[in-house]
């Protein structure tokens, strides 16, 4: 697994940089969202959000030590924080609320890191790219289903303040399509950089 593209990327020192600079935004932005209490984040259930949004900075650091990966995996983990960066930053700079479209384009963005960052995962440890696209896809395709359901649980009963959820079945359906499409496009390209040069031929 020497030639895998995503171990390479990992050793580099710029990707540990961005991958701390993500970390540290993210929990920057929490501090200021939950300590300081814009009016942007009002109705946004931060608090409820907190613990999922900050659990890669806890459990990916601890999951590669005990595994002992080496390298570290800057790549995945930094794919895998940015999509909640930039939702809390959306909240915190009240960009979902001056531009409609936000939510649109951040769920097409968010899945195709999402799904760079389940394939920066695997292909540190999978050579065989056959059915890769599709699984990615897939696992794209589940996770949206799953976070609409988590959001409509959330907004029905109130839970973390999230009284300004605004959901209607339309912006579910929507939200479905782009985050699977994006999901798309992230799986075809991480595929296309991240896995291993032998097992392209």
């Amino acid at each position: 697994m020497a030639d895998s593209p995503v171990l390479a990327i990992d050793r580099h020192p710029a990707t540990r940089v961005v991958n701390l600079a993500v970390k540290v935004a993210l929990v920057a932005s929490f501090a200021i969202a939950i300590g300081l209490s814009p009016d942007t984040v009002d109705g946004k259930a931060m608090g409820f959000r907190a613990p999922l949004f900050l659990a890669p900075v806890i459990v990916v650091p601890i999951v590669a030590r005990l595994r002992r990966w080496d390298p570290y995996p800057h790549t995945a983990d930094a794919l895998l924080a940015a999509p909640f960066l930039l939702d809390t930053l959306g909240n915190l700079l009240g960009i979902y609320d001056d531009y409609a479209r936000t939510d649109d384009v951040l769920h097409a963005i968010n899945w195709v890191l999402l799904v760079g960052a389940y394939h920066a995962f695997r292909f540190r440890n999978v050579t065989d790219r056959r059915d890769a696209v599709l699984l990615g896809y897939g696992f794209g395709a589940i996770t949206i289903v799953w976070w609409e359901l988590m959001e409509w649980a959330v907004s029905e009963d109130g839970f973390g303040g999230a009284g300004g959820l605004a959901l209607t079945y339309e912006d579910t359906v929507g939200d479905l399509f782009l985050s699977s499409t994006g999901g798309l496009i992230g799986s075809i390209v991480a595929v296309r950089w991240l896995s291993s040069r032998a097992s392209r031929s």
